[in-house]
């Protein structure tokens, strides 16, 4: 195989911080690299979040997955938030998603959860496929809303 996936480090900063950028371009934000690296290094610092990459044979990075630490009172554990999964256009259609959740499933069942939960926008239909192919269900019985500031 010639991708090999890693669990962030503060020495993969300058590996991820093109992808984060890519990732937040995606997304219709202003590339902005610093503002990338700042972010990623203090999520890194305070190891308050769990990021996985997947970087290939000869050293480019191909994407990550970045997963945030919730609890559920009502069924009183530890639950993961799959936050972000980015791959880079040119590592697209090698099966670098479907390793990185997988990698993300695994963590989050080896650490005792009780699952992961993501969101993705109603029109990223690659996404959704994956998701459900992967045994994700999409929730029925719950809307979701957001405040923003």
């Amino acid at each position: 195989m010639s991708w090999q996936l890693h669990r962030a480090h503060m020495d993969d900063l300058d590996s991820l911080t093109p992808l984060f950028d890519g990732y937040r371009r995606f997304y219709e934000q202003v590339s902005d690299p610093e503002r990338a690296r700042t972010f990623l290094s203090e999520r890194l610092q305070a190891a308050d979040t769990v990021l996985f990459w997947a970087q290939h044979a000869d050293g480019r990075g191909g994407g990550f997955t970045h997963l945030f630490p919730l609890w559920s009172s009502v069924r009183t554990g530890r639950l993961w938030l799959l936050n972000d999964l980015y791959v880079a256009p040119e590592a697209r259609r090698q099966g670098v998603a479907r390793l990185l959740m997988q990698q993300a499933l695994d963590f989050a069942q080896a650490d005792g959860a009780l699952g992961v939960t993501l969101s993705t926008a109603k029109t990223n239909h690659q996404a959704s496929a994956l998701y459900r192919d992967m045994g994700f269900v999409l929730d029925q019985e719950f809307d979701s809303y957001e405040h923003s500031f």
